[in-house]
């Protein structure tokens, strides 16, 4: 089950990072949309891939792969209260709040699993 909840994370961690960090054109409507210019809106690209390698080394090195969940947590909040900041709807958050939801499965796991 860990495994395949590391894998899923990572995916969803990789995904939206490579659209920012390729240029995508949705993301950068997105970026347009939040108000946030370009170049900082990649850097949450970088952290998105950051976070994914950190998830995968967790697989043989568990505090990594942790850190890298709280991480990736913490930049998913942030994503969420820019998405109400900008009067997004439910719909519009749903990827961030399942990315959330497998985020805070993969902690729980994780964290029982040292018990």
């Amino acid at each position: 089950m860990f495994i395949t909840v590391s894998l899923l994370l990572a995916a969803l961690c990789l995904l939206p990072a490579a659209g920012k960090l390729l240029g995508h054109p949705k993301m950068r409507q997105s970026a347009e949309h939040f108000g946030i210019g370009w170049p900082r809106y990649r850097l949450i690209g970088v952290a998105e891939l950051a976070a994914a390698a950190g998830i995968l080394i967790g697989l043989w090195w568990h505090p990594l792969g942790v850190v890298a969940a709280a991480g990736m947590g913490l930049l998913l909040l942030g994503a969420l209260i820019t998405h109400r900041l900008a009067g997004d709807s439910a719909k519009e958050m749903a990827p961030a709040l399942l990315a959330l939801a497998v985020t805070i499965a993969y902690l729980s796991i994780a964290l029982i699993s040292w018990a």
